[in-house]
């Protein structure tokens, strides 16, 4: 078994397409933009909110898409909560880990604060090592800088180390960072993508540590 585990947040551990999607489409309309349901959304997540914004307005300029993602910024301030929620089965697995002593971290493209604030609201008694979202000066995964900074808050080593995630970003996060990806098919990525790269991808939770059980069968 892996002796740590970094976590993507959205689509892995909570589901926050409402939220996202609902501030998304407030700033759009703010703009007399063209609005989009959630099944549409759901394939803008995954690269930050500046993409998230130009994936929703595909058309204008990138100006624009700047005042976007600051109108976004502020009304999702105002909304993550009714729309962000764990997933069936996350409290339990985490608190699996938590009891044998695995340390934990979450690794995700959204801004910084609301990737702390939403863990710190909806995981308060998980011991999160590290919680690290994106910040203006750093590189968004797939860079592997985040993952290597919190391998180093971890103190185990990087092939040691399991990365889940929802998304081929993920994916590749975990491979240029030298460890482990494991994917997951209830987020926002469709699960044929997901195989494409090889890598084991599971359905619910509860198949999280016995997938890389058997990929570590001698730890």
């Amino acid at each position: 078994m892996p002796h740590a585990f970094i976590f993507d947040l959205d689509g892995t551990l909570v589901e926050s397409l409402p939220g996202i999607a609902t501030a998304l489409n407030r700033a759009l309309a703010a703009h007399d933009l063209p609005t989009h349901p959630e099944s549409a959304v759901r394939n803008f997540i995954g690269n930050g909110s500046w993409m998230l914004c130009r994936r929703g307005a595909p058309d204008v300029e990138d100006a624009l898409v700047d005042q976007l993602e600051a109108r976004f910024f502020a009304d999702y301030n105002t909304c993550w909560q009714d729309g962000t929620h764990p997933f069936p089965g996350i409290d339990d697995l985490l608190k699996t880990l938590v009891h044998d002593h695995t340390p934990l971290a979450v690794f995700s493209n959204k801004p910084h604060d609301f990737t702390v604030d939403i863990v710190a609201a909806l995981f308060p008694d998980i011991p999160f090592v590290s919680v690290l979202g994106h910040k203006t000066d750093a590189p968004r995964k797939p860079d592997p800088a985040g993952a290597l900074e919190i391998a180093t808050a971890l103190h185990v080593p990087h092939a040691d180390i399991a990365f889940i995630g929802d998304s081929t970003v993920d994916h590749d996060t975990a491979i240029n960072a030298g460890m482990q990806p494991l994917l997951v098919d209830w987020g926002y990525h469709d699960r044929p993508a997901l195989e494409k790269t090889g890598s084991p991808v599971v359905s619910s939770p509860d198949q999280i540590l016995p997938s890389l059980a058997a990929l570590h069968p001698e730890a």
